[in-house]
């Protein structure tokens, strides 16, 4: 059956598919998109509310200050992890740089950070996650609504099983922690067997994060972020503009921004400041370390891949 699920409602003083906003939910999912009312009422009905899942998106692991966030993820064992990683699947790396442009190393540091290549996929079941945070946590209940929508269609297109698919507390599924919507638009079957797996195959994974990067505007041989030196005050009101590249590389200089290592003075750049060990550490930003922030819209979490990505790299490059 499409939608098997073994869990029991939660004790929330009214069953969750008797929940007004479960009943409005169903009734837009049957007219939008022609399922079965009854069948997505005994779904919700198994649907369980976890206060866990709360707990942990009030105070993502991404919200720790740099210093303390980067040894989580630029750690020797990811570093050695990702180099064995890319060995296992020299081709499927090469072949996603040559399709999507992407370096095999940003490929690999993303999979590393987001499930140790594939070791970490998440315990929570995504149906608990995805109907917890719709219809319990009104701050982003907008979004995770449309991603509760689009998993009930994943299921319906893929014939996954909604009892067995389990990923992080915030919905994200796999190896490569795609949410719903990702997962059926840019997802693709790069091993070429017929369909999609995320779970248990790695060049799926690999062409679909290549894929992903490439449709948000990853630009090939560019560079990802170089350390910045700045001086005077006019550098505070660039940081107020926020991490997408809007200025160039020669304004931000004449602001009295300059980057640490040559880069083309015609190239989009913003500023950021990352709170390091050793105080603030001020960083230029290019439109690829803006297409890494569209997979997580943490500083934090870009840069991470990008340090991680180049210390496999360099790893990788030795060991040949």
């Amino acid at each position: 059956m499409l939608f098997a699920a073994a869990a029991q409602a939660p004790a929330l003083g009214e069953e969750p598919g008797q929940r007004e906003s479960v009943r409005s939910f169903i009734a837009e999912m049957v007219e939008r998109h022609g399922f079965q009312a009854g069948e997505l009422e005994q779904l919700m009905s198994r649907a369980e509310y976890q206060d866990s899942i709360l707990t942990l998106i009030s105070m993502p692991v991404t919200a720790k200050p740099w210093s303390e966030f980067r040894p989580l993820f630029v750690s020797p064992m990811r570093i050695a992890q990702g180099q064995d990683f890319w060995k296992e699947n020299e081709a499927a790396l090469s072949r996603a740089r040559e399709r999507f442009g992407v370096p095999e190393e940003i490929v690999v540091a993303i999979i590393g950070v987001e499930t140790l290549y594939g070791q970490r996929v998440g315990k929570h079941r995504v149906l608990d996650a995805l109907y917890t945070l719709t219809f319990d946590y009104p701050p982003r209940a907008t979004f995770f609504r449309s991603e509760l929508e689009n998993y009930l269609l994943f299921l319906r297109e893929s014939g996954h099983d909604a009892a067995l698919i389990k990923g992080s507390y915030a919905g994200a599924m796999g190896i490569p922690q795609f949410m719903p919507s990702s997962a059926r638009n840019y997802a693709v079957d790069f091993d070429g067997d017929g369909r999609i797996d995320l779970w248990g195959s790695p060049v799926d994974s690999i062409g679909s994060v290549g894929n992903y990067l490439s449709t948000f505007g990853w630009r090939a041989g560019e560079p990802v972020m170089v350390r910045a030196e700045v001086e005077g005050e006019g550098y505070e009101a660039i940081l107020k503009e926020g991490h997408k590249p809007q200025r160039t590389v020669a304004d931000l200089s004449a602001q009295g921004v300059r980057a640490g290592q040559p880069v083309a003075e015609s190239l989009k750049a913003a500023l950021i400041r990352l709170e390091g060990a050793d105080g603030a550490e001020f960083w230029m930003v290019f439109d690829n370390f803006y297409a890494i922030t569209r997979y997580n819209r943490s500083l934090n979490y870009a840069t991470a891949v990008y340090q991680l990505a180049e210390e496999i790299k360099a790893l990788y490059q030795a060991g040949r």
